[in-house]
């Protein structure tokens, strides 16, 4: 137990974080975080249920007084985005989060921390744990897998849940109550190339690019940061045009919701293209820097004479082609909404490139509100990679959450909010992947709604959430449920 987390208030909620993030959670590897679950509701004699795809239900019932009002599903997501500096000595596999307390945030010592979402799942856990808190009955769902590819809210059945009433705790801004998301898609690009001798006279390099913020591609992609996978792009583009640079391998990257913090490529320059490459490449350093100077002032771009030629690089016709493809495939937002003010429609994220030992993969996330507009950037994305050879997949698909601003349980929000904090909270559609639209095809009648404390750099290790935040979440969730409605007759 981290007894400085533990201290915090709310101490019950802030006590189950700091449990749920002694257990490795990562996406597609939840058997731990789901056993953690299980044992926790059996410890409270509450009636648990895992469904085929691995995800948990928690069922409570209402306290005194409330047993006439609506059941409430409390949703929110096991798994973690698991991301570290280069520098950090961290696995992921077995080790338990370092949490520490920095003013008024919770972060954690060089990886992500996990308050997306664990802060919504400590928050859920608290509530079924507690003797005295006021709720209606309650269908605690805890999904898996949200975060590459939410196949566990793809995979709930309908039937599984009575709840009329959905809270999403997986927002990021507490002053924020989200009533739409995005839809997304996966783009992946692939191709195989036989590989060529590196020249033996021939001078090699690394490439690094390194220092960037990174962030959540879809809450962070307005933000302008900088895409390592572009950055790099951009600096082999330069070189190959003035130097005739030869690619050996490349590797940018992790995440396919994770905007790119780092980038390393392997290049080899002719002996008496040297000074020329070294010119060029600083004049490409020097812009870029220049243009990023304000929001990635960390930014660091090196280039390093290495002791050994790598044994192959590409053919020039693939390395061209490669580079021309990526440098017009389009990054960042693409459109934005014409329904809503300071809304991304439609963007992209270029998540992964990999060049290495013959074989080519990028893969990009591609978001949208609107299906068609998602469609028409995954089509131009296609046609991109389509014209350097590659073959192109569209893959896990989901739908967007369509806003419904007449919702009855968005009035009862705005109303506690206002009282609350005398002031209105800004009710948006936001441009991540929520589960909302997902498991609004199977049960379409349940009104849904989604909030959370400030959480900021989420998907990278600059993560941290607001302690402050946390409290005024926990109070507005706690008055939420005292108030639940009560069962139409």
């Amino acid at each position: 137990m981290n007894n400085d987390i533990a201290q915090l208030e709310p101490r019950e909620l802030w006590t189950n974080f700091d449990a749920l993030n002694a257990v490795p959670r990562a996406s597609k590897k939840e058997d731990q975080v789901v056993a953690f679950m299980m044992d926790f509701a059996a410890g409270l004699s509450l009636d648990a249920y895992k469904d085929e795809t691995g995800n948990i239900i928690i069922r409570k019932p209402a306290t005194n007084g409330l047993e006439n009002a609506m059941t409430v599903v409390m949703q929110s997501h096991l798994d973690m985005v698991h991301q570290k500096n280069n520098d950090t000595e961290f696995d992921f596999s077995t080790q338990g989060i370092k949490m520490l307390v920095d003013g008024d945030w919770v972060r954690a010592e060089g990886t992500t921390l996990g308050a997306d979402n664990g802060i919504g799942v400590a928050a859920t856990m608290a509530i079924l744990a507690s003797k005295e808190i006021a709720h209606p009955a309650i269908e605690a769902l805890f999904t898996v897998d949200e975060e590459t590819g939410m196949t566990g809210a793809m995979g709930l059945k309908r039937g599984i849940l009575q709840g009329e009433i959905l809270l999403n705790l997986d927002t990021e801004q507490d002053h924020e109550i989200d009533i739409g998301c995005a839809g997304g898609i996966d783009v992946t690009a692939t191709k195989t190339y036989t590989e060529e001798p590196a020249p033996e006279t021939g001078i090699p390099y690394l490439i690094t690019v390194r220092g960037l913020q990174g962030g959540h591609s879809g809450m962070d992609i307005h933000k302008g940061l900088g895409n390592a996978n572009k950055i790099m792009n951009r600096l082999l583009f330069q070189a190959e045009m003035h130097a005739g640079l030869r690619l050996s391998n490349l590797q940018g990257g992790s995440l396919r919701n994770a905007i790119p913090r780092e980038s390393v490529a392997q290049v080899v320059v002719a002996s008496d293209k040297e000074a020329a490459f070294l010119q060029c490449l600083q004049m490409a350093v020097d812009d870029i820097k220049f243009e990023y100077r304000s929001i990635e002032p960390s930014l660091a771009i090196t280039a390093a004479k290495q002791d050994a030629v790598p044994p192959s690089v590409m053919p020039v016709a693939e390395q061209k082609a490669l580079i021309q493809a990526l440098y017009a495939a389009h990054n960042g937002v693409y459109k934005m909404s014409a329904a809503l003010d300071n809304l991304v429609e439609t963007s992209n994220n270029i998540a992964r490139v990999s060049v290495e030992k013959g074989s080519i993969s990028i893969q990009c996330l591609t978001r949208s509100s609107v299906e068609t507009s998602k469609f028409d950037l995954a089509n131009a994305l296609r046609a991109a990679f389509e014209l350097m050879g590659c073959d192109v997949e569209f893959s896990g698909s989901y739908p967007g959450w369509a806003p419904n601003p007449s919702s009855e349980i968005l009035k009862l929000l705005t109303h506690v909010y206002e009282k609350q904090n005398n002031a209105k909270p800004d009710v948006v559609a936001c441009h991540a992947g929520l589960e909302c639209g997902i498991l609004g095809r199977n049960y379409p009648n349940m009104d849904m709604i989604s909030f959370g404390p400030t959480i900021l750099g989420a998907h990278s290790p600059a993560e941290r959430v607001s302690i402050s935040s946390v409290q005024k979440f926990w109070k507005f969730l706690l008055e939420v449920l005292a108030h639940i409605p009560a069962k139409a007759r």
